[in-house]
């Protein structure tokens, strides 16, 4: 019996390693999602960052505000451009393909995409007014990151999260997931940073980022700069599916 249940505990020690280092060696196709290069009848913009060349959709032209917005891991820009150019006919927007997404060169990383984010805003920021940022999911992360940077109008964070490595935690709790990941999107240590006034929108039956994540990023705001909305009946992927997103998105962006 005893030799039974030395091998179990050498085999479960052994699968527990296993895991471990399966979890560190792909941690990057687990977080990042690239989508193929689809066609659009919108202009595309390349930018030259780090040596990688970044393709931008631009969505209605010409406005004197903008948005940026910042998708998730696996949100294909080409796929979500004809509605959201419909949605904000008054703004141009800018679509960030990232790093190996639609057509963009280069392999994403938390780093690299900061990089990309920045570059982008210092490039279109001659061009317009005011600028406002939208990021959803993994976006946000990226959108908090510029907004902490640079002057931003609004803020919209949809399906938001306080850290990846906490959301990590939370899906693989024997492990030290603080130690292992080397994106961690740490949102919340840079909501002192962020000026502008932000909105937070979640779904009530979001499996993906709990509810604990979102209110850990929802409590480090000045109560004052903050709304937050919940959409009903909707989870993590559906959530623009209902009607009243866009229509509360409007809302507060309004005229940027």
């Amino acid at each position: 019996m005893k030799k039974i249940m030395k091998r179990i505990s050498i085999l479960l020690l052994l699968g527990y390693i296993a895991m471990g280092l399966f979890l560190y060696i792909y941690q990057r196709d687990l977080l990042y999602f690239p989508t193929p290069d689809i066609a659009t009848p919108y202009t595309e913009m390349v930018l030259q960052n780090e040596g990688e060349s970044l393709k931008i959709i631009v969505l209605n032209k010409g406005h004197k505000n903008a948005i940026l917005y910042f998708g998730g891991n696996a949100e294909s820009m080409a796929q979500s451009s004809d509605y959201i150019a419909q949605q904000f006919p008054q703004f141009t927007i800018y679509l960030m393909n990232y790093r190996g997404y639609g057509g963009s060169t280069g392999i994403s990383s938390e780093k690299g995409l900061y990089s990309d984010a920045l570059k982008l805003y210092d490039t279109i920021k001659p061009k317009h007014n005011r600028i406002s940022i939208g990021g959803r999911s993994l976006g946000s992360g990226i959108a908090v990151y510029v907004a902490a940077n640079r002057e931003v109008s609004k803020l919209a964070l949809i399906t938001p999260f306080d850290s990846i490595v906490n959301v990590a935690q939370g899906m693989y709790p024997l492990y030290p997931v603080s130690f292992l990941l080397d994106d961690q999107y740490d949102s919340l240590s840079r909501i002192k940073d962020i000026k502008a006034k932000t909105f937070i929108v979640t779904a009530q039956n979001d499996k993906v980022i709990t509810r604990e994540r979102t209110q850990q990023l929802i409590d480090a705001f000045v109560p004052a700069q903050l709304t937050v909305k919940m959409i009903e009946n909707r989870g993590h992927i559906d959530i623009s599916s209902d009607a009243k997103y866009y229509k509360i998105m409007q809302e507060f962006i309004g005229e940027g």
